[in-house]
């Protein structure tokens, strides 16, 4: 079982359908928060726009029930404090040969040589008890991967020479995943994790695309707005996009 920073529990389960929807349960039970949700295995986990994104045997499935952490609007920047997070617990398991092969990708995964080797689900929810409960699933692929059709294909840490314990992967996570909420908290600075975020980031000042659910805007990413917006700079001026999936222009 791992060790957890002060003031966070865990439970720890061998299967379930969804981690972010057991944490969920949690919550409109009454759970006051702070609670990690981990699986062995995940059989119906959910990633972004409804796409599947179940976890196998080896793998980390892991929530994160806050209650009431931040007014809704200012807690969606949550999605990148667990960005850079899950970025260092990584870059501490791997070690420095691999680690800067990582990168964040907007607005929420996690790259290995631009596969996507792990992602991040960030979600809300006012409870009828008046608590605003917010959950943050991550999935990491740490010795396989779904075979699915994805904007960016899978991979895993193994496929690429390097496996992880997903255990202790968990234990890096919790402690990193503290000490960043700690420090958005900390007069709501969110400015320090913008910064954190973009020195992680893959992709910044380069060409890249980004399909909407209307259109594609090809332009150069640019920058965070204070939302975690992604601004891009376009033809006709800058475009702020709220939520879309990015692809980067290939070389040459």
């Amino acid at each position: 079982m791992a060790v957890l920073p002060l003031g966070y529990r865990h439970t720890a389960h061998s299967e379930l359908p969804s981690t972010n929807a057991e944490a969920f349960a949690r919550a409109r039970a009454g759970d006051p928060g702070n609670l990690w949700v981990t699986a062995g295995e995940q059989t119906a986990g959910r990633g972004r726009r409804g796409r599947t994104w179940s976890t196998g045997q080896g793998n980390l499935a892991a929530s994160l029930l806050l209650i009431d952490p931040a007014a809704p609007e200012r807690a969606a920047t949550l999605s990148f404090v667990a960005g850079v997070a899950l970025h260092q617990a990584a870059c501490d398991v791997v070690g420095p040969a691999l680690a800067p092969r990582l990168s964040l990708k907007w607005p929420n995964d996690l790259l290995l040589d631009r596969g996507k080797v792990a992602g991040i689900l960030a979600e809300g929810e006012k409870l009828t008890d008046g608590r605003f409960a917010v959950v943050i699933g991550i999935g990491v692929n740490c010795v396989s991967h779904p075979e699915i059709d994805a904007p960016v294909p899978p991979t895993d840490f193994r496929d690429q020479g390097a496996p992880v314990d997903a255990d202790a992967l968990f234990q890096r996570l919790a402690t990193r995943m503290a000490a960043a909420i700690a420090m958005w908290q900390r007069g709501g600075n969110f400015a320090a994790v913008r910064a954190n975020w973009l020195a992680r980031a893959g992709g910044v000042g380069e060409a890249i695309r980004v399909n909407l659910p209307d259109r594609t805007i090809d332009g150069r990413f640019e920058d965070l707005d204070d939302g975690g917006r992604l601004i891009l700079s376009t033809a006709a001026g800058r475009e702020l996009i709220s939520a879309g999936d990015v692809f980067f222009a290939r070389p040459g």
